[in-house]
């Protein structure tokens, strides 16, 4: 059991928003974990030096909450930092600088980028959709680890699905469950989500077909992404009837007291008594890649629809069972996957079978999906949890302070301590998002012109040559990230050259 410094203040939002909402109500966390961790020599201790960034800033009155497990008896002044480096994502208030009290060590956490060189500064911890190849925080010491949190779609920074680019991280959170803290499940609160009955009974469904409504919702304002979701959708309307509310492929109004909300990923009420009628939600992702899995996803299931699901190939994995999706990927064209749904939309029994998992005896039969709930730590809008931003600071802290003991005990006592291991690298497995491809159709195929082939393949691969730059750059130990066009070209000459 976690023990939470609770802030009674409302929140109940999704999402990173609603996890920054989640961060202002929460304090810090500690789980009972016994451990003794290894302090720093005498010689290590003492205040700053003067020239020191953090010696005027003020540090927190009130203790943060201390689990048993943690032992730490250091002073603020003798903790290591971790530098959250992305503009206005810092999870804690107020000031810029808190002392965090883990599961079996503690750290200071500051967005003062003034202490971004300090010998104390053990880790920088990015948010992807904000690093940029030419903003990197230059030089980069030896001492100094670089960790990724990344909830978010593989479209907002293809430099991350590249090997040059994630090996730069040594600590993860991302949406892969090969990450060190994983967040696969972030738009799944509770398995009672899955659970709760539909929200509009398949009797009500078929009424309001006779009504004129589509067996098919497809709700997108976000047309030109990566995995070219409406040029598919384009072609499944030829052999089905599909109603679209949103700014792509737009061919119906949404009731005026809905325009709002349409886009939201809030649970409006009215909004989602509106989308529950259909039958059948198309739930294509904007990008392609294993385990991104979003609320397009979990919210039909949740509502009692069925996901016509195109994302991660791996969504199977985390199905409450073998039949909740219909998976686009199943089918070699459109109109065999208009056949499909025409047939379940005619067929009730056939239909209500995609519904046996809101069985609560049973129904959910995925034994990875159930562990992982079970196991995580970190809670969705659920105060007696961690929220996942913390957690993953604290995980980074936990291990920063390891590897630093493994040091001062080598140094100490060579011929007993061995030399810690290098800091581990983060390797594809963590992101490595595919090239993006069209989504219907050959690449071939695609005329010259078309928007979709202007941006997104050519993005992926500007990318890679911005992921290698920035590793030329750390190599040759620059200090200024302006170089980094210069070494993409000399990359590039030599790779012509044949000499890379």
């Amino acid at each position: 059991m976690m023990a939470v410094r609770r802030r009674l203040l409302p929140c109940a939002c999704l999402g990173l928003l609603g996890l920054l909402c989640w961060v202002l109500v929460s304090g810090a966390f500690s789980p009972e974990t016994e451990h003794q961790m290894e302090f720093m020599d005498a010689s290590e201790l003492g205040a700053f030096q003067p020239q020191s960034a953090l010696s005027d800033m003020e540090f927190s009155a009130i203790s943060s909450y201390r689990g048993p497990g943690n032992k730490d008896q250091r002073s603020n002044k003798e903790l290591p930092i971790l530098l959250w480096w992305s503009a206005g994502l810092f999870p804690h208030f107020p000031g810029d600088t808190e002392r965090i009290d883990c599961a079996t060590s503690s750290c200071m956490a500051t967005s003062n980028r003034k202490v971004q060189h300090h010998k104390r500064t053990a880790s920088i911890i990015f948010y992807g959709t904000d690093f940029r190849a030419y903003e990197a925080p230059l030089p980069r010491p030896p001492h100094q680890t670089w960790a990724l949190f990344h909830e978010e779609s593989p479209m907002n920074n293809y430099l991350l699905s590249h090997g040059p680019g994630i090996r730069l991280f040594n600590h993860t959170a991302t949406f892969s469950r090969c990450s060190d803290y994983p967040l696969t499940l972030q738009w799944l609160p509770t398995l009672s989500y899955l659970l709760q009955p539909a929200a509009v009974p398949l009797r009500e469904k078929n009424l309001w077909r006779a009504k004129g409504l589509a067996p098919v919702l497809y709700m997108q304002s976000h047309c030109d992404v990566p995995s070219d979701r409406d040029r598919y959708v384009r072609e499944l309307m030829k052999y089905i009837e599909v109603d679209s509310y949103g700014k792509c492929l737009n061919n119906k109004a949404l009731p005026a007291e809905l325009e709002d909300t349409a886009t939201a990923t809030g649970e409006e009420p009215r909004f989602m008594s509106f989308v529950a009628r259909y039958k059948f939600h198309l739930a294509l992702e904007n990008g392609l890649c294993s385990d991104y899995m979003t609320e397009k996803l979990w919210r039909p299931l949740h509502q009692g629809c069925v996901p016509v699901y195109r994302g991660s190939p791996s969504v199977a994995d985390w199905m409450p069972n073998g039949r909740a999706v219909v998976l686009v990927d199943d089918f070699s064209s459109p109109g065999e996957l208009a056949a499909l749904l025409r047939h379940l939309d005619q067929d009730d029994e056939a239909y209500a079978r995609y519904l046996e998992y809101k069985d609560p005896d049973g129904g959910v039969a995925n034994a990875r999906l159930l562990e992982r709930l079970e196991a995580r730590e970190w809670g969705v809008n659920d105060m007696s949890k961690p929220n996942y931003l913390n957690g993953f600071e604290c995980h980074v802290c936990d291990r920063e302070n390891a590897r630093l003991a493994a040091e001062r005990a080598h140094q100490r006592a060579p011929q007993q301590a061995p030399p810690p291991p290098p800091a581990k690298m983060a390797n594809n497995s963590h992101m490595g998002c595919p090239l993006p491809r069209p989504g219907y159709g050959d690449i071939g195929d695609v005329p010259p012109d078309d928007g979709w082939l202007q941006i997104w393949p050519l993005d992926y691969w500007q990318s890679l040559d911005q992921a290698e730059g920035l590793e030329s750059l750390i190599r040759h130990n620059e200090s200024d990230p302006s170089l980094l066009w210069q070494h993409i070209q000399n990359i590039a000459v030599r790779r012509a050259r044949g000499k890379h």
